[in-house]
């Protein structure tokens, strides 16, 4: 596939030519993120694989996802947001199509991750093309908004789109992404070419980062299955803690640093990445606790249990748009702190559900979850990116998503080993009561933020 990019002038068209790439860029990459799930038995079924193999399916995209975020927001900063996202964008549908042809399970796993790579050069250029595009912090928050937009349509229709084509096939939950390739492609030829700043990567940064973030999943993912006290887990968490440290070390002290220590001066920022990665680590172990939930313990269909996601996913999407107003009428700490107690809200209540309860009481009491997780994104992107100069916004995005999707990944590997050290509902509860006491922790943490400071 050949990608061609017509350069044009500036016009006063180009924010909204900008923002629907954006738009596009963040839907596609969130809906492969949710349909997958609800195929998960069915692909066990024809694939095979226990468990681990279920989470691998997941966690083989986030963890690329996350472990390339900081490496693509600078090569967005170097090669140009546009020019970045096109080559990701072109990258994510030549991987999607090869999910869809997978003939084994690892075959499946290593075009995931392939899949990640591409999503995580299409997400840090995306918010970087909004940067430049909207110069004012009000209308960059407004965009910001239909941005995310973008992702709650992904996750209202990715359980019900990945549940309805499963009944068919589950292979055609990967080629739904090839017209929206496409699409998002074509609507890019209009927008004007981004600057380019020459910075030269931080190998040693992003190779310590790749290391410690897949000893630390494989680690947590394996060590349920084979314990960990074994060797071979201890040596792969002992890999993790020496990665972060030369990974703090080439921070510190490159010359050409991938994260600028300097950017977590900023209270803001530091713990809106806290609670953007606990968020996100709720809000994916919820969508792969109760995929499995629904279907092994419930004996619902994928279809089924897609329709049984709706109400939450469903109101993310409806909703998503009364964030803008939210935000402008009281503020991005007040959004940022009642998302984060709507969420706490809605995994207590699963936490506390009775075994017995029906499956549409479940399914409505996980719909806080959803819409508290995802009033928490916009806010915590504004936030970051007023804290930032524009000089810094592929950075920044790559910092932001990394955090997020980190969170992810740890969240479903994390959820896995509980139940894989636990009877099902044991393992659930735990998981889902802990992550409820975190987030209230970070509420307390939220409120100081009050006062901070945007960048001018």
């Amino acid at each position: 596939m050949s990608l061609t990019l017509v350069s044009r002038p500036a016009t006063a068209s180009r924010p909204r030519a900008s923002l629907v790439v954006a738009m596009l860029g963040f839907f596609v990459v969130a809906l492969d993120a949710q349909i997958v799930n609800v195929a998960l038995p069915r692909i066990r079924t024809d694939l095979g694989g226990g468990l681990s193999g279920l989470q691998w399916i997941v966690t083989g995209y986030t963890l690329m996802f996350s472990a390339l975020q900081l490496f693509s927001g600078t090569l967005s900063d170097r090669a140009g947001a546009r020019r970045a996202y096109g080559l990701g964008m072109v990258l994510f549908t030549v991987a999607s199509a090869a999910c869809a042809v997978s003939p084994s399970l690892p075959a499946l796993v290593v075009g995931r991750i392939v899949q990640g790579i591409g999503a995580a050069m299409i997400t840090p250029s995306s918010l970087a093309l909004i940067r430049e595009a909207y110069q004012d912090a009000t209308s960059r928050g407004r965009a910001i908004v239909y941005w995310g937009l973008g992702g709650s349509v992904a996750a209202a229709a990715g359980p019900v789109l990945g549940g309805a084509l499963t009944q068919i096939d589950w292979r055609l939950i990967f080629l739904v992404n090839l017209p929206v390739g496409v699409a998002a492609l074509s609507v890019l030829s209009r927008v004007s070419p981004s600057p380019r700043r020459p910075m030269p990567f931080d190998w040693l940064g992003q190779v310590t980062a790749v290391l410690a973030l897949a000893s630390l999943t494989y680690g947590i993912i394996e060590g349920a299955s084979v314990g960990y006290g074994r060797p071979e887990i201890l040596a792969l968490f002992a890999v993790c803690v020496g990665s972060v440290a030369a990974f703090v070390w080439a921070q510190s002290r490159g010359s050409h640093p991938m994260i600028p220590l300097d950017l977590f001066r900023s209270r803001a920022v530091s713990t809106a990445l806290a609670i953007a990665l606990v968020t996100m680590a709720a809000f994916y172990g919820v969508v792969f606790l109760q995929s499995l939930y629904f279907q092994q313990q419930r004996g619902a269909t994928a279809l089924v249990t897609g329709l049984l996601f709706l109400p939450m996913t469903g109101l993310v999407a409806l909703l998503n748009p009364v964030a803008a107003r939210l935000m402008v009428r009281y503020g991005n700490v007040a959004m940022i702190v009642a998302g984060q107690l709507l969420m706490a809200l809605g995994l207590a209540g699963l936490w506390l559900l009775p075994t017995d309860s029906s499956t549409l009481l479940v399914s409505v009491v996980m719909v806080p979850v959803g819409v508290g997780g995802s009033f928490t994104v916009p806010p915590i992107i504004a936030l970051v990116m007023d804290h930032v100069s524009a000089d810094r916004a592929g950075t920044a995005s790559g910092v932001i998503n990394t955090a997020r999707q980190v969170g992810g990944s740890l969240g479903v590997a994390a959820y896995g080993a509980l139940l894989q050290g636990h009877d099902f509902m044991g393992g659930l509860r735990l998981g889902l009561g802990a992550t409820a006491v975190v987030l209230l922790v970070l509420v307390a943490a939220s409120l100081p933020l009050r006062h901070a400071h945007p960048q001018r």
